[in-house]
């Protein structure tokens, strides 16, 4: 029955893996993106780009 339930929770660990590893990447790009967007002139391209990245980065398939 202890070897069911840790393969269960190992399955489950590793099918949420991927989900959770994008988004510790793409959550302080997203942050990052929204700072430098303050900035004049360049701020909105750059921020543009950079949700563009993480964007990619959250279809991933880990």
């Amino acid at each position: 029955m202890k070897t069911v339930k840790l393969l269960l929770i190992l399955t489950t660990l590793t099918m949420l893996s991927g989900c959770v590893l994008t988004k510790l990447v793409s959550v302080p790009m997203r942050l990052g993106g929204a700072v430098i967007s303050i900035v004049p002139v360049v701020g909105n391209t750059a921020h543009d780009a950079i949700d563009k990245a993480a964007e990619v980065v959250d279809e991933i398939p880990i």
